[in-house]
């Protein structure tokens, strides 16, 4: 075998065994076989609250324990079977208001702005947990009514996501995307605040205005991409 041969030979196998690894690494943009695009899910976010146990015993009896009604779509929380009424400054109310399980370190109320006006309450927009600040409300239970002093907002627009989903849409934890609705009111919500944790899948959390504003119930796609 002559040297050129030798040397051509060399070449072709260095040029196999990086495309092998290409394939393997699914490198974008090459026309090769790429990680998957995740499959994102956009879920409307109803009016709802988390309790500390503290407040469960106030408003359902000592040592009550919250039941599952179904579980979410993020595995670690479900809905309740639980409701509490949620009562404004002008004795305005809101009955039967789901209750989030499992008991948190905190009491929140979550509701839309439409729900703010109704009960006659001005919330600011915050990150679920950044309760400093806000106003409160009158819960009122089967066994027992409370005084909560702070915890009501409205919910900022956010999506769950895992740290593979993060790494594919190059963003990381408290970043800001955007998310086009594609509906019969096609619409673009920006600034959704991401946040990652290695045990939630991809969702998109929108409350009740939003999600009526762009008709989410009948988009027939939705697609994020980096604010």
């Amino acid at each position: 075998m002559s040297s050129l041969e030798a040397s051509r030979d060399l070449v072709e196998q260095l040029v196999r065994s990086i495309l092998t690894q290409q394939l393997g690494n699914g490198i974008p943009g090459n026309g090769l076989a790429g990680p998957a695009k995740p499959n994102v899910v956009a879920n409307i976010s109803a009016r709802h609250c988390h309790l500390t146990q503290e407040d469960v015993n106030v408003l359902f009896g000592d040592g009550y324990q919250l039941t599952e009604m179904k579980r979410l779509y993020q595995a670690t929380d479900f809905a309740a079977n639980e409701t509490v009424a949620v009562v404004g400054p002008r004795q305005r109310m809101i009955p039967s208001v789901r209750i989030l399980g499992p008991c948190r370190q905190f009491s929140q109320v979550e509701l839309s702005f439409t729900d703010s006006i109704s009960l006659g309450i001005d919330i600011p927009v915050r990150l679920s947990g950044d309760v400093e600040g806000t106003p409160g409300c009158l819960l009122v239970g089967p066994k027992g009514s409370l005084v909560m002093p702070k915890g009501v907002i409205r919910a900022e627009r956010h999506v769950h996501m895992g740290t593979k989903d993060a790494a594919y849409y190059g963003v990381k934890h408290l970043d800001r995307m955007n998310m086009r609705v594609d509906s019969p009111c096609p619409t673009t919500l920006e600034g959704l605040l991401v946040r990652v944790n290695p045990d939630w899948k991809l969702e998109v959390h929108i409350d009740t205005d939003e999600a009526n504003c762009c008709d989410l119930v009948h988009a027939t796609n939705v697609t994020l991409s980096r604010a």
